[in-house]
């Protein structure tokens, strides 16, 4: 059953995500970051690229003929992922295919509806007996 972490008080999805999703890849994980957001997907590539001088994170976007090679996707898209570790939420509704997944990550600000939408996806979870964890990023 997927275990789902809920990291709470984030300054910022796109950075945290792309904080967990180096994780996982130097665990040797594979990672999808869901977004359906556009602009938001543009911002967790940028932050994979730029955010640390001496190291790469390999990664490219849902549908690119590299995707089953490639250990994190960005997209809202498993389609054709080799391996199904970490799915990181960054949409406001859970993603269709987190129960594929070993683990979920959902992100959530300080931003009270953002907080609200997450309420909702955590009664679903818990509703459906996933276990569930919380994680406060102001105290990291």
């Amino acid at each position: 059953m997927t275990r789902v972490d809920f990291y709470f008080n984030a300054d910022s999805k796109a950075e945290v995500a792309r904080k967990v999703a180096a994780k996982a890849y130097q665990a040797g994980q594979r990672a999808l970051i869901f977004t359906a957001d556009e602009a938001l997907a543009n911002e967790v590539d940028v932050g994979l690229w730029t955010a640390q001088q001496l190291s790469f994170i390999p990664h490219v976007r849902c549908g690119h003929p590299q995707a089953g090679q490639t250990p994190i996707l960005i997209g809202a898209s498993d389609e054709g992922m080799a391996a199904r570790d970490v799915l990181i939420n960054l949409d406001d509704a859970w993603p269709a295919p987190f129960s594929r997944f070993e683990r979920l990550i959902e992100i959530v600000t300080r931003d009270e509806g953002d907080r609200e939408k997450a309420r909702e996806r955590y009664r679903f979870y818990q509703e459906r007996g996933y276990p569930l964890h919380k994680v406060d990023l102001e105290r990291k």
